[in-house]
């Protein structure tokens, strides 16, 4: 049985047939109230972020009343709105539950998984549970930002190994699997109603040179379990065909590619991966060069935690020794073939390393034509177009690149491909499979497979706001659908990614805006020209012609008004808009509508 849940948020005309969706979504019909009912004997899920996309991960299950929140991540932006470079979820409907809330449960550092916690933990202040390696990551941007909470109450630490955690009215059990950051976990949520498998992301990546391999014990104990309600799974790569890359073949590829370079080398990557890290290193010692990262051209504290930092809690933690990886002001004065350098921009951010070099805006440090540059990730969805241009800024600086497409086993991913997944579904068998994390033809390969492999009876491939109901031996259904957004923290200011103010920067943006001043007297009558300026409309325009005809259409305009119509600002408004489209789209195309802004100067 396959449920592809559509939402009943549309309404028909039926005069022009044409459909509007409508701003709430409202709870679906003859499905029972759940809310309220502490004695419901259902599990529920629902995604607040993470679905049919992939970042911003949030997750919540409920029973019996009581919520348990897992991770709460940060994505990028989907299109540029002239903001800052992430969203994340907006938790208003999660905030009226907010003293039913038992605590957030991490399954790994990932800042889709953990980074939104700055910003929405404060609205709940609720228990975070976490591995030692998350945590340490969250006291160190929660001291940066100076943010108000307790080290060991607020963030308490967990077992790598596995652990059990009493969250009442929820039994949470941990136990390790592979994936691109140390210590990732997958999750048992257990209650009296069953049991729930969530993945967190995962890959069966046996060869991580820093960790032992994904607890295949446990995993094959609980899928086999007939108790198991559901597994909620990672999707982000079902669709790759080809068996996972491992660390081990990543190190030997950036030996070869080391050894054979004339000049530097650098590599850049996930800050938070500390195996490639790990892998960087040796493959630099075993081509004769000497590793190091590059550090911040600025030695003032930053309120982020960044790559010298991961090295840092890397060493700390004894994934890697002082020794493996330096410093690049320690290294700096070898020769450029002993030279190995590991830095950040491998998703072409603005103001990371490799992006900053490539506009010669690190002082220290310049790009030079013998130097090779290896990118050793993937283009994270939504970062296309910022690592081509990066590509092409190095191709025209006659720099040799190394990259996914053009080099095999440079990158290792931390999320499964088909291969694993059949691996995972010869182990695991839920009654249900509810895929996550991932766009909606991964989820609906992911959620096949749990099917055809794995014997799920039912897929729920449904999007955010969607609250599934699970019991034991009885089909799974959307019992509810709230509304959901994401919203942007721009400075101190919390916005919806659709909030009108960045509607306004973007149609500014592609079709530049008009500013009018109208004099008039309370009848509404102009009492003197008209004042126009412009953004993008007519700066160049050194003869003053298309202002000043702007200027003679707004007169005439108003001027036709009768006593009546002008009277109301409103008509005066339109008139301005009507009279100055005329003459912009007759010089700039008829396509052009620029934003318009009326001041109103009583004389």
């Amino acid at each position: 049985m396959v449920l592809l849940h559509k939402r009943k948020n549309a309404t028909v005309d039926k005069a022009t047939e044409t459909k509007t969706e409508t701003k709430k979504v409202k709870p679906i019909d003859s499905m029972p109230a759940h809310e309220s009912d502490k004695n419901d004997d259902k599990m529920y899920f629902m995604a607040l972020g993470g679905l049919e996309h992939v970042g911003q991960n949030m997750y919540v299950y409920k029973y019996r009343g009581k919520y348990l929140i897992v991770d709460c991540g940060m994505g990028f932006l989907e299109e540029e709105i002239g903001a800052g470079d992430v969203q994340y979820c907006d938790t208003t409907w999660l905030e009226k539950h907010k003293k039913d809330v038992v605590g957030f449960v991490i399954t790994h550092g990932h800042e889709d998984h953990i980074g939104a916690l700055k910003f929405i933990w404060p609205k709940f202040r609720k228990p975070i549970y976490c591995t030692r390696f998350p945590a340490e990551i969250l006291r160190q941007t929660f001291d940066g930002i100076e943010l108000d909470y307790d080290p060991k109450r607020d963030i308490v630490e967990f077992d790598a190994n596995g652990a059990t955690l009493d969250l009442s009215p929820f039994t949470v059990e941990t136990f390790h699997v592979s994936h691109s950051i140390p210590e990732a976990q997958m999750l048992i949520i257990k209650t009296d109603a069953g049991k729930i498998l969530h993945t967190g992301d995962w890959t069966f990546n046996d060869d991580n040179p820093i960790e032992p391999a994904t607890d295949y014990a446990r995993l094959r104990e609980i899928g086999s379990d007939p108790k198991l309600l559901a597994c909620v799974c990672d999707s982000t790569s079902a669709s790759r065909q080809t068996v996972q890359t491992t660390e081990i073949q990543v190190r030997d590829t950036l030996t070869e590619l080391m050894k054979n370079a004339p000049g530097r080398v650098f590599v850049t990557g996930y800050s938070r991966s500390i195996a490639r890290l790990k892998m960087f290193a040796d493959a630099a010692h075993a081509a004769g060069r000497v590793a190091a990262i590059k550090e911040r051209s600025n030695p003032n504290p930053v309120p982020f935690v960044g790559l010298p930092e991961f090295r840092q809690i890397g060493i700390e933690f004894d994934y890697l020794r002082e020794s493996d990886i330096h410093l690049h002001r320690d290294i700096r004065d070898l020769p450029a073939e002993k030279q190995a350098i590991f830095l950040t921009g491998s998703q072409g951010e603005k103001f990371a390393m490799l992006t900053r070099l490539c506009h010669g805006a690190v002082r220290e440090l310049k790009l030079q034509p013998t130097d090779t540059v290896i990118f050793s990730a993937i283009i994270i969805p939504g970062r296309e177009q910022d690592v081509s241009t990066l590509y092409n800024k190095l191709a025209r600086m006659g720099i040799k690149t190394h990259t996914i497409f053009d080099t095999d086993n440079v990158h290792a991913s931390g999320h499964a491909g088909r291969p694993e997944f059949e691996r995972f579904y010869d182990m695991v068998h839920p009654q249900v499979s509810i895929p996550m994390h991932g766009d909606y033809i991964n989820e609906m390969l992911n959620g096949k497979m749990a099917m055809e492999r794995g014997g799920a009876k039912q897929m729920m491939v449904v999007h955010n706001g969607d609250m599934i109901a699970l019991s034991d031996g009885e089909p799974a259904y959307v019992a509810e659908s709230i509304e959901t957004r994401f919203v942007v923290m721009e400075g101190e200011t919390e916005r919806s990614a659709d909030d009108q103010v960045y509607k306004n920067r973007k149609k500014i943006a592609t079709n530049g805006a008009v500013f009018v001043t109208l004099p008039i007297d309370k009848r509404g009558f102009l009492k003197g020209t008209p004042e126009v300026s412009s953004a993008g409309i007519f700066e160049t325009d050194d003869t003053g012609f298309m202002k000043r005809q702007i200027q003679i259409e707004i007169t005439k305009a108003i001027d036709g008004l009768t006593k009546t119509e002008r009277k109301d600002k409103n008509n005066l408004v339109r008139a301005v808009q009507t009279a100055s489209n005329k003459v912009v789209r007759a010089s700039l195309g008829a396509d052009k509508k620029p934003q318009y802004t009326v001041h109103f100067v009583q004389k």
